[in-house]
């Protein structure tokens, strides 16, 4: 019976690439758009947050409908959104007069599809049967590390060989993966979340339960403290720290994908081993020097280092946090994990946009932008704090 659900879990795993390659394409291009098109800052940070915040909206629009037209039809409409996105973003800019507006489009569309697989992805690996869920969703997020890793390296190497002005070919090829992917999930089986017989929690009995809105602080503060630095990575290194678009690329946000990848595969092998409140903690405390490294140490060589322990820091957040949820609310369904993802969208644009717009006010400084966003992981300490020991588990 598990092993015919093994081909489901490899299909979510390509999904989370797919999540990871329209998330972190166009930040590569932030400055390549604000030189070839003249695109300020704020209109940069307009894209990040535009990005997240129309996912947090279909992840609020995914509970009406999920169910209804079921997780194989939801799933390959995500994937097609997201490849027709990409595919927009390479013709949409030379179009349209306004080269913004073109890429502002393109992001609106693959934002949806990559909203969806947000709420899909877990709970479609939840369903499967498994011994060890909580190990199996730690090494399925760190899928989408893998794929932030492959986005930037493959990236790296083609804007080397062939030049940053070809970057439209690339986004044309990123495209065949969510394309690809999109068949997949047309045939492979798709357990059903709950048992017969039973129903998931309505968004008001969820609301009623308070550690409910704890574990929604918690992704809040998941996304933001992840997406705060990696958004900005590959800007900050290039214009903060005065290096090449090469090395900026490979020092910063490639560096950040494989340390956080690597905290979610060793979650993954060994978690049976670990506490996972005590190293969603330990985490967090390194999250918060890692912030401060970037922002108050002057070496270029310490700041790089801080934006690679930042991505081994956040690593456990958001896949901890989602293992912590269904633990405490068995019976959450889909609204709860559609609601996870909305509040870890909303951190996820949240955190970048708090960065950008502080470091737009102070002068374009990217170190005080990154400064501020150390609230999150404090908050997320916090949220543990009020989590941990509490018997949440319904009767």
């Amino acid at each position: 019976m598990k092993n015919q659900y093994q081909k489901t879990i490899y299909a979510c795993f390509a999904a989370y690439i797919v999540q990871a390659v329209v998330n972190n394409f166009v930040p590569l291009l932030f400055l390549t758009f604000q030189d070839s098109y003249g695109i300020p800052l704020s209109q940069i940070t307009m894209l990040v947050t535009l990005n997240f915040g129309l996912q947090l909206l279909v992840d609020l629009a995914s509970v009406s409908f999920v169910d209804r037209i079921g997780y194989r039809a939801s799933m390959v409409l995500a994937h097609a959104l997201a490849a027709f996105g990409l595919i927009l973003l390479a013709i949409l800019p030379e179009l349209l007069p306004s080269p913004f507006v073109g890429i502002l489009l393109s992001v609106c569309v693959y934002a949806v599809g990559g909203g969806l697989l947000e709420v899909l992805v877990s709970p479609v690996v939840e369903a499967c049967p498994s011994d060890h869920k909580e190990q199996t969703m730690s090494l399925l997020h760190s899928f989408y590390c893998w794929g932030h890793v492959g986005v930037v390296l493959v990236s790296t190497v083609f804007f080397a060989l062939f030049g940053v002005g070809h970057w439209r070919v690339l986004a044309l090829a990123w495209a065949l993966i969510p394309l690809g992917n999109m068949i997949a999930f047309t045939r492979v089986p798709i357990a059903p979340l709950m048992e017969d017989g039973q129903r998931g929690m309505t968004i008001g009995e969820l609301a009623r339960r308070k550690v409910f809105w704890v574990f929604l602080l918690m992704m809040v503060c998941a996304g933001a403290s992840e997406q705060g630095v990696s958004q900005w990575a590959s800007t900050f290194a290039e214009k903060g720290l005065g290096v090449s678009k090469t090395v900026g690329d490979l020092a910063g946000p490639m560096a950040f994908a494989v340390l956080m990848g690597t905290s979610r595969a060793i979650y993954g092998k060994y978690g049976g081993r670990l506490d996972l409140d005590h190293f969603m903690a330990g985490s967090a405390l390194l999250c918060v020097a890692s912030y401060l490294c970037i922002a108050l140490v002057p070496s270029p060589v310490v700041g790089l280092l801080g934006c690679a322990m930042c991505g081994l820091s956040v690593g456990i957040m958001w896949p901890g946090t989602f293992s912590k949820a269904p633990a405490g609310l068995p019976r959450g369904g889909t609204a709860m994990f559609a609601l996870m993802a909305l509040a870890g969208d909303l951190g996820c644009s949240g955190g970048p946009t708090l960065v950008g717009m502080v470091s737009s006010a102070l002068g374009d400084n990217l170190k005080r932008g990154i400064l501020a966003g150390i609230v999150f992981p404090v908050l997320l300490l916090a949220g543990l704090a009020l989590s941990r020991g509490k018997k949440t588990a319904e009767k």
